[in-house]
């Protein structure tokens, strides 16, 4: 599947941990969901220190905020990059009201 990803030239691919998304799906999913951000997930799964999950974009910017909110590694091909994050970038509305995570809830 990374051949097929390393040629596409009209979508950006960002990798969360899969251990990552388990845990803070709810939210990434809600704030994608306020800021319109689509993410679309690949089904690729990539083993590199971890498990990463792929996701692609069509906007080069959707996936530049998705990248650096949810601390995932930016892909070329089937490599990790790791750029620099630019400084206006800019923020993600928040989610208001939002429950903090606790521990003892992911038993």
């Amino acid at each position: 599947m990374g051949a097929d990803r390393a040629g596409a030239d009209r979508s950006d691919h960002v990798a969360l941990e899969d251990r990552y998304i388990r845990e803070h799906w709810n939210e990434i999913y809600a704030l994608c969901r306020l800021n319109s951000l689509p993410f679309n997930g690949t089904g690729e799964v990539i083993q590199n220190d971890g498990v990463w999950r792929v996701y692609e974009f069509t906007w080069q910017m959707d996936a530049i905020l998705f990248w650096a909110r949810f601390e995932g590694r930016w892909l070329r091909g089937t490599e990790f990059h790791y750029p620099e994050r630019p400084d206006t970038l800019p923020s993600l509305k928040p989610l208001e009201n939002w429950p903090k995570l606790k521990p003892r809830d992911l038993r």
